[in-house]
């Protein structure tokens, strides 16, 4: 499963990924006691849904539920032989392992000298094996499971829960949703049981039930209930449902059912400080697995609607500049030269509001509804520029497998420089190559500049959507917002090679023509 590491103090995304080798430290069971004066609602809602126990839904669902064994060549390290107990470390020299690995003077009694001997080193690749779970959704076995299961694998066994073992071969995958569909090899006319994808989208607090093969344990159960639906884990603009259910590594690819044994979601990510499960999983959405799954079957890949732009989202401040009443909509970085947007004429600063008469709420949406499309699409998409709403009719291409980067050489040096309070900077026109905009040459610590992360050394391409490339241009800029009663600029800011970004910055006080 996937897994953030966050640094200290932050949240942790930990992918839960099992490998071969994991030891697995069983503790002592844990006694849950019931008060024999337990508090009672006031209302008691309807319970005919929870059943006392689960043990007829896991009965069904259980056998379409299989274990994933991935053997895969090539790996960076493998694991060294074991020193026996006892024996000294290696001295000086020959600390030096195979590969370059060095390895700490420690002394001969310290704790971690058989750490450090035991633990990976350089050397030839040998294949490696690594655990999952995954489901079967057709009795001709068809098989579903995450990406990152089956990610780089040369063979992959599937085991059922009577331990019957099958090879499967790959028909396609998906990263931008971690989904991969497998073929289990059979003998003609071998059929297997299987479990249906569900239309619906269960409530929050509803009972749900996750079946999988944590720490390669197999065919565990777990059960919980529906958390949360459409969070977002930064992993693309989809959005993930969150269940209590305990999942661990070795539960990805694996399936979470409601009550009706219909899957509901497909277990991707836990969120854990520790990596074992703290009752936080996240789970990719039935309606979102249906969707891949059936462009899987049908053509080994996904093909999503691209629009060709980078996009931001929008703060207050943001659609104060523009003269928004709220701060909904994604705001156009930099149209992608060539693509669609730039050939259908959309510009850098263009505030993209609706497409196909559909809300913007912000750039996750966004992206989110260009990727439903599909390639080809013409599309109506409503921007703000300037003062004015207007739509652009764009053709929609093909989303890259990768994209290119920006390019752009680092600004000039700058020359007379020139203050500008309301902004808190100073700036001077750009010299070199590639003249166009102001050099940011000084900055006040204490300026909603500095606040935003904009340093010395930024070059302002454009304020307002207006490009700018001397001191005047700024101050103009500046007096416009003033007429316009606005309490803030938008800047759109290029630092080094990085791709530009668009900044709203407030204005100190009343700006010049403005009392």
């Amino acid at each position: 499963m996937q897994t953030t590491v966050p640094k200290p103090r932050a949240s942790r995304w930990r992918v839960a990924l099992a490998s071969a080798g994991l030891a697995v430290a069983l503790g002592s069971g844990l006694l849950l006691t019931i008060p024999q004066h337990s508090v009672q609602a006031q209302q008691r809602t309807d319970m005919s849904r929870a059943p006392l126990s689960f043990a007829d839904i896991v009965e069904r669902v259980k056998p379409a539920v299989v274990s994933i064994q991935v053997s895969s060549g090539g790996p960076k390290v493998a694991r060294a032989p074991s020193t026996p107990r006892g024996t000294p470390p290696p001295r000086g020299d020959d600390r030096q392992g195979r590969g370059g690995d060095t390895f700490p003077n420690l002394p001969d009694d310290h704790p971690l000298n058989e750490f450090f001997r035991n633990m990976p080193r350089g050397g030839p690749s040998r294949p490696m094996q690594a655990q999952g779970s995954g489901f079967v959704i057709s009795p001709d076995g068809f098989l579903v499971t995450n990406n990152h299961v089956i990610d780089g694998a040369t063979k992959v066994q599937v085991i059922f829960d009577q331990n019957n073992k099958y090879e499967a071969d790959l028909i396609g995958t998906d990263q931008r949703t971690d989904l991969a569909l497998l073929k289990i090899k059979a003998p003609a006319g071998k059929t297997f049981p299987f479990v249906k994808l569900s239309d619906g989208s269960p409530r929050v607090g509803d009972w749900v039930i996750a079946v999988g093969n944590p720490f390669g344990l197999g065919g565990t159960v777990t059960a919980g209930i529906v958390s949360a639906h459409g969070r977002d884990i930064g992993s693309g603009p989809y959005d993930y449902m969150q269940i209590d259910a305990a999942v661990n590594k070795g539960n990805s690819g694996g399936p979470t059912f409601n009550l009706d044994g219909e899957v509901v979601g497909v277990n991707t990510a836990i969120y854990s400080p520790s990596g074992g499960s703290i009752g936080i999983a996240f789970a990719i959405p039935a309606k979102t697995a249906t969707e891949v799954i059936n462009q899987l079957k049908t053509s080994g890949s996904v093909k999503r609607g691209w629009l060709g732009v980078r996009i931001q989202s929008l703060d207050d401040d943001m659609a104060a500049s523009l003269g928004l009443s709220e701060a909904k909509g994604a705001l156009v970085n930099e149209v992608t030269m060539p693509g669609p947007a730039a050939e259908a004429g959309m510009k850098n600063g263009d505030t993209i509001l609706s497409v196909n008469g559909v809300k913007i709420a912000d750039s996750r949406d966004l992206a989110r509804q260009i990727a439903n499309f599909t390639p080809g699409t013409k599309v109506d998409v409503k921007v703000l520029r300037g003062q004015r709403e207007q739509v652009i009719g764009v053709k929609l291409g093909t989303l890259p497998t990768a994209q290119e980067l920006a390019k752009a050489g680092p600004p000039g040096r700058p020359a007379q420089p020139t203050e500008l309070e309301q902004l808190g900077m100073t700036v001077a026109p750009v010299t070199g190559p590639e003249r166009e905009g102001v050099v940011i040459t000084d900055i006040d610590n204490n300026s909603d500049a500095s606040t935003k992360g904009i340093r010395v050394g930024d070059v302002i391409l454009e304020i307002g959507g207006t490009a700018v490339s001397n001191a005047d241009e700024v101050a103009d800029a500046i007096r416009e917002a003033g007429r316009l009663n606005r309490r803030a600029l938008l800047l759109r800011i290029k630092s080094g090679n990085d791709t530009p970004r668009f900044v709203a910055i407030q204005l100190r006080s009343a700006a010049p023509g403005q009392r």
